[in-house]
């Protein structure tokens, strides 16, 4: 199974938190349909939650390499903290 970063994450929690639904969904063939679903759901999520937060918190106005790697780590850091409730719901 490969996933993109969301995937895992999904996957991870579903051993940890839901393993009989997991197994059920195993064995039904529907696993990795489900998890592909939820994380494009949220690969589209990602991208309106990154567009409002980069609206709240504006790029600093520099062209230095290092500042503008850790703006961008820091939106990224809270646009996975909104998403994670939709990261640890059931499938």
């Amino acid at each position: 199974m490969i996933f993109g970063k969301y995937g895992e994450m999904i996957l991870a929690n579903m051993e940890k938190n839901y393993p009989y639904r997991k197994q059920e969904l195993e064995l039904t063939g529907k696993l990795e349909i489900k998890i592909f679903e939820r994380e494009k759901y949220i690969l589209e999520l990602k991208e309106q939650v990154e567009k409002q937060i980069k609206e709240k918190y504006e790029a600093p106005n520099t062209h230095e390499i290092t500042i503008l790697a850790k703006y961008q780590q820091m939106i990224d850091g809270l646009v996975d903290e909104v998403l994670m409730k939709d990261i640890l719901q059931k499938i």
